[in-house]
């Protein structure tokens, strides 16, 4: 279980649009990676409207931020197109950035037992050290929870 000072796991992946994101790359920089279920479902929706609405509050605090599951990135362009959101999206199809956060995890609805993510963020510091984590994440005022931790980090 990754916590605060902990180095983030490297990864590159995909993202909305074309090209990929390098963790490695953005070193130098504080990173916010917010993990979630699936593209267009209620939850996921506003906590991506959350992100873009504070996009320039992030870059202002020097963070950048990316929203990661495991739709297809032709999906997450359909899914920002579709909200008008400005969050970069990462497709993490395999599961594999998932896993090394943690974040992959066996779930039970309604008695029906199957995989899925796990709602949670990161907050990475500019040295590539995990800063903060949240879990389990309850979408109000989670935005502005992270927010705030970043413009901590200054």
């Amino acid at each position: 279980m990754l916590d605060a000072t902990d180095q983030a796991p490297l990864f590159c992946l995909p993202r909305d649009g074309g090209g990929d994101v390098s963790l490695a790359e953005l070193k130098g920089q504080a990173v916010v990676l917010f993990f979630y279920p699936r593209d267009d479902t209620p939850g996921c929706t506003k906590e991506s409207i959350g992100f873009s609405a504070h996009l320039q509050g992030f870059a202002d605090a020097g963070a950048l931020v990316f929203g990661i599951s495991k739709d297809t990135v032709s999906k997450h362009d359909k899914f920002i197109a579709k909200h008008e959101l400005t969050t970069p999206l990462l497709s993490d199809a395999e599961a594999s950035t998932c896993e090394d956060y943690g974040v992959w995890k066996e779930k039970n609805m309604y008695g029906k037992k199957h995989w899925g993510i796990e709602r949670s963020t990161f907050l990475i510091d500019a040295e590539g050290r995990i800063a903060r984590v949240w879990r389990r994440v309850k979408v109000p005022g989670h935005v502005e929870e992270v927010l705030e931790a970043a413009q901590s980090l200054q």
